[in-house]
């Protein structure tokens, strides 16, 4: 039983995560928890070196009540996977502190984005919720799955991203421009959901855990990460190029949703086959198959959710400009902004 907020704590940090922030933001949570004593019971720390490495570590962490990510989105993957393969009453919470260039599970958990302050303050004093995960093909994902031309833009994403360059949803806008602009055909396949068939040509074919993917494009606006269910955005025909451009600009705001040429279905189980093998991407890393079983995994991850999200069962308001001091304490606050300019 945990004698603490977090209990027993391991920190995982990306440290190249947002190009090279990620390290500042494992230094703040650092120099936190010792400030912060009673928000842990002892924490260990340990910054990645190499893809598989969050995985890894997370995998080992049984004797943790609490696993905290400080990166993005690929980490949380690897972090995500890891838990998953602990028996669940050794499962540690995760929690989040958010640096990356997407961040879009922690959209989707309403933390704030690259401010290690509020994230970790938000972390600390959250609830814990079992969330719904995703798996395809025996991987989890815990906010996106997509397939084709939609999967071709997140992973040119990944692929030109420099440091100080574009990045979150501006990269991704601009790789959409360029894969949808020179787009010559889209995938063809057939699918099952839930044991009702169809088939079609792909352009867009996501399957989403929370709202969000690309750095904040609301392809599922009502994804839910607790309603047992995950959601489904798929083209049911292929507007012209122009169409075709509007709508991926208007997916931004979750405006494609009104269009004809898009559905959406919520599903338990969806297997996909197309005729041939498709990019794919899995919280924004590469799977590679042709056939793809994808079900949905209830209430399965404890997250430690803000009080102020609306996942959380009894959720407060909070005030942006005060969310530091409401967190943490404003004395504490002080503190830790002053050690941080300094």
């Amino acid at each position: 039983m945990a004698t603490s907020k977090l209990g027993r704590t391991l920190v995982i940090c990306n440290p190249a995560a947002q190009s090279g922030k990620g390290a500042q933001g494992g230094a703040f949570v650092k120099r936190t928890l010792d400030a912060y004593s009673s928000a842990v019971s002892g924490y260990s720390y340990y910054e990645t070196t190499s893809p598989g490495d969050g995985l890894r570590k997370a995998k080992a962490a049984k004797n943790y009540d609490t696993v905290i990510a400080v990166g993005g989105d690929g980490l949380i993957h690897e972090i995500v996977n890891g838990l998953m393969a602990i028996s669940a009453e050794k499962r540690p919470r995760l929690g989040l502190v958010p640096m990356g260039s997407g961040n879009d599970y922690a959209r989707t958990l309403h933390l704030a984005l690259n401010d290690p302050m509020a994230s970790l303050g938000q972390t600390i004093n959250g609830t814990p919720v079992k969330l719904d995960l995703g798996l395809v093909n025996g991987v989890y994902f815990c906010e996106t799955c997509s397939f084709g031309l939609d999967a071709a833009i997140a992973l040119d994403t990944m692929k030109t991203r420099v440091p100080g360059g574009p990045h979150g949803t501006r990269l991704f806008a601009q790789s959409g421009y360029r894969i949808f602009k020179n787009f010559t055909h889209g995938y063809k396949y057939k699918a099952t959901v839930d044991g009702s068939s169809f088939s079609g040509e792909e352009i867009a074919f996501a399957c989403q855990v929370g709202p969000t993917y690309g750095g904040g494009y609301h392809i599922c606006p009502k994804a839910s990460p607790v309603d047992g269910l995950l959601d489904l955005c798929y083209n049911t025909k292929i507007p012209s190029k122009p169409a075709i451009l509007a709508l991926f600009t208007g997916a931004r705001m979750g405006l494609h949703a009104k269009s004809s040429a898009i559905a959406f279905k919520q599903f338990k189980k969806l297997k996909v086959t197309f005729e041939k093998q498709p990019p794919c991407q899995v919280d924004g890393e590469p799977l590679e198959g042709s056939t793809f079983e994808i079900t949905s995994v209830p209430a399965v991850l404890e997250v430690l959710v803000p009080n102020s999200s609306q996942w959380n069962p009894n959720p407060t308001k909070v005030d942006r400009p005060s969310v530091t001091d409401g967190l943490l304490g404003t004395k504490l606050a002080d503190k830790l902004r002053n050690s941080n300019q300094g």
